[in-house]
């Protein structure tokens, strides 16, 4: 059939195909409509099962972006919608590079005036970090969501479809410019600075504890309680349009008996910084102390986040850090530290100036 298109699931003992029309370029002057692009990178939304109630060890990033949208022929009630294959990888392989290559389409489509929102499907294993770092690289104001998934399409209780569809009534609204990239699952609205992932397998897995989310969806209402007050987006001063690399940036575990045989690893390895997940406020055991100390003693930047998830890592608290000349992550965990410690230092390696951008990120 011309047009048509056809991708086929197992599920159980039978197949079922799943035919889709392939999208025509949209035309912005045909309808009021708003115009969202959606770019998929691959994950659990775009999975297949083995069975119908194969909800665990499934394939992520095996359906394209044309079958997801065609599953919710909804999406065209509430928008011009076309999608874009940007990559397809389970999240948990998603690179430096890959964030570069993402952020810069991002970009690309936000400056374009036939464009008022975008939607990233991705995968839920490290969909905070990728949009974290949107948050801060994205030189626009205009609605930025990232979606996905606990469950495959294939699955007879899949959430993509209306993970998706209520990602694109988010990305759509005029209500959602500017408060910066934004993650919605399960009629909930999250900023990227402060959302993460807390369950293996719920699907109420994204949650902002402490400091709350951003909104709701309900049935086709977008309502917005809170905006982020930390620095976002358009209001960022990094530019990564000419950076070919992000630094390499790594994380160490806090514990008890915590040895320095992996900072030393990464001191040997000269990674240009080092975020410490330390246990408590932040805290390193003395012996790990003097590693971290010797590490910045060869040029690399250490950072103190906390490995408990909630509250402000404390500056001189039970560690000097003035006097170790490190730096503190204030409510950030030590994966969102990771991002911006690596987007900072494309900036500056000036501790002063980076603690600034820990305040104010």
């Amino acid at each position: 059939m011309r047009g048509m298109k056809a991708f086929t699931f197992r599920l159980g003992a039978g197949l079922f195909a799943l035919l889709l029309i392939i999208p025509r370029p949209l035309r912005a002057e045909t309808t009021g409509r708003p115009n969202v692009v959606i770019l998929a990178t691959g994950g659990t939304i775009a999975g297949a099962g083995a069975t119908s109630t194969t909800t665990v060890g499934y394939q992520a990033a095996k359906v394209p972006v044309d079958a997801l949208l065609q599953a919710v022929p909804e999406l065209q009630k509430i928008a011009q919608v076309r999608g874009e294959q940007a990559m397809q990888i389970a999240s948990q392989n998603m690179t430096n590079e890959g964030l570069l290559k993402l952020g810069r389409r991002v970009n690309e489509l936000a400056a374009q005036t036939g464009v008022d929102g975008i939607v990233i499907t991705h995968g839920t294993d490290t969909l905070e970090e990728t949009a974290y770092f949107l948050n801060l690289v994205v030189k626009s104001a205009k609605p930025v969501v990232l979606v996905g998934s606990m469950r495959p399409p294939t699955a007879i209780s899949a959430d993509g479809p209306a993970n998706l569809y209520e990602a694109v009534l988010v990305a759509a609204n005029p209500a959602s410019a500017d408060k910066g990239v934004l993650v919605c699952l399960e009629d909930e609205i999250n900023a990227a600075r402060d959302v993460t992932k807390t369950n293996t397998s719920s699907l109420e897995t994204f949650k902002t504890p402490e400091l709350g989310l951003l909104g709701y969806v309900q049935g086709d209402r977008v309502a917005f309680y809170r905006a982020p007050v930390r620095r976002h987006t358009s209001q960022t001063e990094f530019d990564l349009a000419n950076v070919q690399k992000l630094p390499e940036v790594a994380i160490v575990y806090g514990h008890e008996g915590v040895s320095r045989t992996a900072v030393d690893a990464f001191t040997a390895a000269r990674v240009d910084g080092i975020v410490y997940a330390g246990v408590g406020d932040g805290n390193p055991s003395e012996t790990t102390e003097a590693a971290l100390a010797d590490a910045r003693q060869q040029g690399i930047i250490i950072v103190r986040s906390a490995r408990v998830g909630n509250g402000i890592v404390a500056r001189n608290n039970e560690v000097n850090d003035d006097q170790r000349d490190f730096v503190v992550s204030d409510t950030l965990n030590p994966q969102k530290a990771r991002i911006l410690l690596m987007v900072a230092l494309t900036k500056t390696r000036d501790t002063r100036d980076l603690q600034r951008i820990f305040s104010e990120y």
